[in-house]
């Protein structure tokens, strides 16, 4: 007779019908590990199954909250407030997993448990050490975030040798032995480098890689490659002899024309075929029409371009805007158009007399979120170009609050009109710090995160955007409009259009008599999905192919070369 042994709880019932697929990189970081598991996510959900993510960050940090962007990328917020790593945005726009602070811990974050643990007595006076007390922490949260689903992808961040990542992977190790090898499988993506002097494909990189993960006590059953062209069967039998991994499981992933053409290739190659397998699942075939028609649209050469300027001062790392860039993208997916993005430096915009030479050739502006005062001129310049030309315009965190600046100083003649984060002495001090921000000393996890609801005006076109009266958004600022400044505002022609519940809180402003001015104090990026774009994102892309339709005429010669 079945049923329940004594001891044994829900959750430790729930992670044992869990399988978990384990993914490492070697020989370079930037590799595409994020990517490819977020494909094997989408792979696994195409068969009908239920999938959740993790990330694993070897670095001391608690979370990337405090990082530079040129250092991190992009600082992605979950619904419950978490600041986490870019690849959980990956994790989310690839499949329907909604994910919290549980799904991405980092070294950091593991120490300060355990001594935290040690300082309240909860070891009984033991010695604490990484084996077994930090590696136990990493396995008992990699299990309770698993309960519940059929299959837990945990991405180890770093690369395979890295001193920071051992105890992950020493939790790995553990894990695969505790859960058996029908409930786990361990997938290395590593790179095999086209060497042009020899005019050939080179395996070794792969082979030494493999080499440090067996040094450590885990054996790849499945290798993912990156290659940028084909990968032949001898160097994948080459490859799958010198590393104990069947050939069948050498995974070829070829450059692809864009990210979301991924999961197909993977399927191609075979992957998921080889994941059920080796795991023990019974799935359906993967359904991937919706990925397939993704790409057709993306790939589409017979569809319109519209270019979008986006005006920020992290211009020469684009994962800084990640998920910001791929919600442009789905935007256009939506309405059945290319979008061409060109990244303009605002702070060479502040230097730039002639604000149309930089930015009279595109189709819509965007001015996106970031902090501290370096190039806010070049976005208020870029601001004031979009509101007088009628360019449309979408302003999104520190944009928006750039908005409400640029509005104060040229239609109210609110001369010196500033944030306090740039001008602490502002005369008209438009955006400064809330409330419950004043006297906060840590940076760390402190600022306004995560999901709050926002009521939007009847008659707004943020209302007729979302189709709705109410919405929730995920938010990540210390800085909102003064709410001394809003009547003065609002009688020189400025919709605040969202505002929190209690009215408090300017969420979202407007300009009705402008053809297309919107912006939003939250981060709508974080939720659109390539089969699902988010309202916002979809009508900035329709305003902008409606505005190239009438705009001025632009010389062909220079619109070719912003294009390009």
């Amino acid at each position: 007779m079945g049923g329940v042994a004594w001891g044994t709880s829900t959750t430790s019932m729930l992670s044992q019908r869990t399988k978990y697929v384990f993914v490492t990189g070697g020989v370079v970081s930037s590799i595409g590990k994020g990517l490819a598991a977020a494909s094997i996510g989408a792979l696994m959900e195409a068969r009908g199954l239920r999938v959740t993510h993790i990330k694993l960050d070897p670095y001391i940090n608690v979370d990337p909250g405090t990082m530079s962007p040129y250092q991190h990328g992009e600082v992605y917020v979950t619904d419950d407030g978490a600041e986490t790593d870019l690849d959980l945005g990956h994790y989310e726009r690839f499949t329907s997993a909604r994910l919290t602070r549980a799904n991405n811990f980092t070294t950091g974050r593991i120490y300060d448990a355990v001594i935290s643990k040690e300082r309240r007595g909860e070891y009984l006076g033991a010695t604490v050490q990484v084996i077994p007390h930090i590696t136990d922490e990493i396995k008992a949260r990699v299990r309770e975030v698993s309960a519940g689903v059929d299959v837990a992808i945990v991405e180890i961040g770093g690369t395979v040798g890295d001193i920071e990542s051992l105890p992950f992977l020493e939790a790995v190790r553990q894990m695969r032995i505790e859960l058996g090898h029908q409930n786990t499988v361990s997938v290395h993506v590593t790179l095999v480098p086209w060497i042009a002097a020899a005019g050939e494909l080179k395996t070794k990189p792969t082979q030494h890689s493999v080499k440090e993960l067996l040094g450590l006590g885990i054996q790849p059953e499945i290798l993912i490659c990156r290659v940028d062209r084909e990968l032949s069967l001898d160097l994948k039998r080459k490859i799958g002899h010198f590393t104990n991994v069947g050939m069948d499981a050498v995974i070829a992933a070829k450059d692809v024309s864009c990210i979301y053409e991924l999961p197909i290739w993977l399927h191609k190659e075979g992957l998921d075929q080889q994941l059920v397998e080796r795991l023990n699942i019974w799935s359906r075939q993967p359904d991937l029409s919706p990925w397939k028609r993704t790409v057709e649209k993306m790939l589409d050469p017979t569809k319109e371009a519209v270019s979008i300027a986006l005006v920020g001062k992290y211009v020469h790392l684009r994962d800084a805007y990640k998920s910001l860039h791929e919600s442009i993208v789905h935007g256009g997916l939506a309405n059945d158009v290319n979008v061409i993005v060109h990244y303009v430096d605002s702070e060479e915009l502040q230097r730039e007399p002639d604000t149309a030479k930089l930015l009279g050739s595109y189709d819509a502006i965007l001015v996106p979120g970031g902090f501290g005062d370096r190039g806010l001129e070049g976005k208020i310049k870029a601001i004031r170009y979009a509101r007088e030309h009628n360019v449309p315009f979408f302003g999104i965190c520190l944009g928006m609050q750039m908005a409400v600046v640029e509005f104060a100083r040229h239609v109210c003649h609110l001369e010196g009109a500033n944030t306090v984060e740039a001008d602490p002495q502002a005369k008209y001090p438009l955006i400064h710090l809330m409330p419950g921000q004043r006297g906060i000393q840590d940076k760390g996890a402190t600022m306004r995160l995560g999901a709050y609801p926002c009521d939007l005006a009847e008659g707004s076109l943020a209302a007729r955007v979302y189709g709705a009266a109410a919405i929730s958004e995920r938010h990540r600022h210390r800085f909102e409009v003064n709410n001394e400044y809003r009547d003065v505002l609002e009688r020189s022609g400025l919709k605040l259009s969202g505002l929190s519940p209690d009215q408090l809180l300017v969420e979202m402003i407007e300009l009705p008599n402008h053809p297309y001015f919107i912006g939003c104090q939250f981060h709508p990026e974080f939720k659109s999905k390539p089969h699902a774009p988010h309202p916002l994102f979809t009508h900035f892309i329709r305003a902008a192919h409606e505005f190239q339709r009438i705009r001025p005429p632009v010389k062909e010669e220079a619109r070719r070369a912003e294009l390009n």
